[in-house]
């Protein structure tokens, strides 16, 4: 048999109450684990150059080496 509580004046089953704990703990705990927005960072480590010129050339450096390794691969 079910047991029946009281709840603001209406009779609910155990079977409904043990269902809504369960699907509110789960919930929560998905929301709560979930995280935030991924922020997408540069692949690689921060390029700290002197100047702008200097920042440009190790950019275009590490495309074309990149560009390389890609083509080499079978």
């Amino acid at each position: 048999m079910v047991q029946y509580y009281q709840i603001a004046g209406k009779k609910i089953g155990s079977h409904v109450l043990s269902m809504s704990v369960l699907g509110a703990l789960f919930g929560g705990s998905y929301l709560a684990f979930s995280g935030g927005e991924k922020k997408k960072t540069a692949a690689g480590p921060p390029i700290s150059a002197s100047s702008k010129d200097e920042e440009t050339f190790i950019q275009d450096f590490l495309k074309t080496v990149n560009g390389e390794e890609k083509t080499e691969k079978h």
